[in-house]
C-alpha cells in the first residue's frame, strides 16, 4: 500500500501535512496487532497484515520489524503465513512471539479447517525466521473464541498462554514451549477484576474484550487489553499471581476517535531505560477498522507501579540511539515515507525497496556523521533510471548532493551509484528524495556514506 496509491494530490497533502510524523511507524503496508520482542539489544516488531481495501479481517501472514533506536524500523519481511501450518483455512490474526533456549516460538491464532479458530505454534532458530510448525495441528482448541494469544515466561521458568474473546482463558505451557500441562482454565470475568461493560451492548459481563498482553514487573503481574464494547479502548487489571484473582486498574487508552479503528490491541516492552505501549489505529491514507496501522507511545509507570493515561500522538517517540551511516544500511530501514513499498529478491539478497515514482521519500532519523561525510553510495537496478536526492530536515531540506542511477540493465540487476555530498558533520534526519519521469524509476537495495 503505497501511500502514492490513493491519489497524487492527497498524496501530497498527506506528505506536507506529516512532515514531523513518527505515527503510524510502518507506512509501506497495513499492519495490526503489535507484538514486540526485546532481543539481544534489539527491538522486534511482529504484527499482524491488513490487505488492501479489505472489507473484513482479511489477513494471510505476519510481518516482522526491527529497530535499535525505536524510530527507524527495518523491514524484515514475513516470517510466517497461513501456509506454514497445514491445517489452516484463513485468518492469520492476532499473535506473539517469545524467545527461550536459543529457539523462537511463535503463537498464533488461524482458523482450521474443521474446528474454527484454533491456537497454532511454530518454532524456528531465528526471530526473524523461517519459523515451522513442529506440531501439524493446533497446540490448543477450546472454542470459537481462541484467538489473540499472549505469552509469557515467569522468573521461576513456567510459561503460560492467555488468549481468548469473549472468554480470556489460559494454560500453563510445559518447558518445550509447544505442549502444555494440566487443564485449560477459564478466567472469572467479575467485575472486581475486569470492571464493567461501558456500553450495555450485550450479555458480556465486563469490560473485558479481547486481546489479552501479559506481563510482569517487580512483584507485580499486569493484564492489558482491549476493552469494550465496540469501539474499543485499551484497559487493564493486576494480580499478584500469574493466575490471579485480577484486580481492575483503570483505562490506558480510550476510544481513538480521530485516525481510529474499532478494534485495539495493546503491546508493552522496557527497551534502553524507558517503557513504550504499541497499539493500533486507522490514521494511514485509506485505513480504518480492517486496514489499520501499529503505533507506538512512550510512557512512565506510576510510583506505585499503575499506568497513566497514555494519549495516542503523531509525533510518536523520540530516538534512544543513533544510525551510524557509514556501514551499509537497508534501504527498507525506514522512519516515514511516503509512495514506496518492499518486495523480497534473491538478487537482492533480501528485502529491497520498489515501486519508487517522483517525488516519493524515505525519511531516516538521528544519522550521525560524527565529523562529517563527503561521500555517498547506494545500490540500485533501473531500466529507466532517475535520480536520489540526499536532503538534511526535511523533503524539501538542504541538498547535500544528487546520486544519479542510470540504466543497470534491469530491475534486477544491481549496481552501486555513488556521488560526491557537500560535507555534514553531527546529527541529522535524513530524506532520500527521488526525481524522474513517469512511472517506476529504480529499486533501491541499500546505501552508505563515505568519510
Amino acid at each position: 500500500m503505497g501511500i502514492k496509491k490513493i491519489g497524487l494530490q492527497l498524496a501530497v497533502v498527506f506528505a506536507a501535512f506529516t512532515a514531523h510524523a513518527q505515527n503510524p511507524i510502518i507506512q509501506t503496508i497495513y499492519t495490526a496487532d503489535p507484538a514486540p520482542m526485546v532481543y539481544n539489544d534489539t527491538v522486534y516488531l511482529y504484527t499482524s497484515h491488513d490487505e488492501d481495501n479489505s472489507t473484513w479481517f482479511t489477513m494471510n501472514d505476519w510481518r516482522c520489524y526491527s529497530s535499535t533506536d525505536m524510530v527507524n524500523w527495518t523491514d524484515r519481511g514475513s516470517p510466517l503465513s497461513l501456509k506454514t501450518f497445514s491445517w489452516a483455512k484463513k485468518d492469520a490474526w492476532a499473535a506473539q512471539c517469545i524467545p527461550r533456549n536459543g529457539k523462537f516460538y511463535f503463537y498464533v491464532p488461524v482458523n482450521h479447517h474443521t474446528l474454527g479458530m484454533s491456537i497454532g505454534v511454530a518454532v524456528s532458530d531465528s526471530p526473524t525466521g523461517p519459523f515451522t510448525d513442529l506440531l501439524d495441528k493446533p497446540l490448543v482448541h477450546s472454542g470459537n473464541g481462541d484467538i489473540d494469544p499472549s505469552v509469557f515466561i515467569d522468573t521461576d521458568g513456567q510459561a503460560y498462554l492467555y488468549w481468548g474473546n469473549p472468554y480470556l482463558k489460559y494454560v500453563k505451557l510445559n518447558e518445550d514451549m509447544i505442549s502444555y500441562s494440566g487443564d485449560v482454565v477459564e478466567v472469572p470475568l467479575e467485575k472486581e477484576g475486569f470492571h464493567v461493560r461501558y456500553k450495555d451492548t450485550d450479555k458480556r459481563p465486563s469490560a473485558y474484550e479481547e486481546a489479552p498482553w501479559f506481563y510482569k514487573r517487580k512483584d507485580l503481574y499486569y493484564m492489558l487489553y482491549a476493552a469494550g464494547g465496540v469501539p474499543e479502548h485499551l484497559a487493564y487489571s493486576t494480580s499478584s499471581s500469574p493466575t490471579g484473582p485480577w484486580k481492575y486498574r483503570d483505562t490506558i487508552m480510550p476510544v481513538i476517535t480521530k485516525g481510529g479503528a474499532f478494534t485495539n490491541h495493546p503491546g508493552v516492552i522496557d527497551y534502553k531505560g524507558k517503557s513504550y505501549l504499541f497499539y493500533h489505529n486507522g490514521a494511514l491514507p485509506g485505513g480504518g477498522g480492517f486496514n489499520r496501522s501499529v503505533c507506538v507511545e512512550e510512557f512512565s509507570y506510576n510510583e506505585d507501579g499503575t499506568i497513566p493515561r497514555i494519549p495516542n500522538t503523531v509525533e510518536g517517540v523520540r530516538p534512544v540511539g543513533t544510525l551510524d551511516p557509514y556501514q551499509r544500511q537497508e534501504a527498507e530501514t525506514i522512519a516515514w515515507e511516503v509512495g514506496v513499498e518492499t518486495e523480497s529478491s534473491v538478487d537482492a539478497g533480501g528485502l529491497y525497496v520498489t515501486d519508487i515514482s517522483n517525488g516519493d521519500y524515505i525519511k531516516v532519523r538521528s544519522v550521525d556523521f560524527k565529523k562529517g561525510a563527503k561521500g555517498f553510495e547506494a545500490d540500485v537496478a533501473s531500466v529507466s533510471g532517475g535520480t536520489i536526492e540526499v536532503r538534511l530536515g526535511g523533503f524539501d531540506g538542504i541538498l547535500l548532493g544528487r546520486c544519479e542511477v542510470s540504466n543497470t540493465g534491469g530491475m534486477q540487476s544491481w549496481k552501486t551509484s555513488s556521488a560526491t555530498m557537500k560535507k555534514v558533520k553531527g546529527v541529522h534526519d535524513v530524506y532520500f528524495v527521488f526525481k524522474g519521469g513517469d512511472g517506476p524509476l529504480f529499486n533501491f537495495d541499500w546505501w552508505k556514506f563515505k568519510n
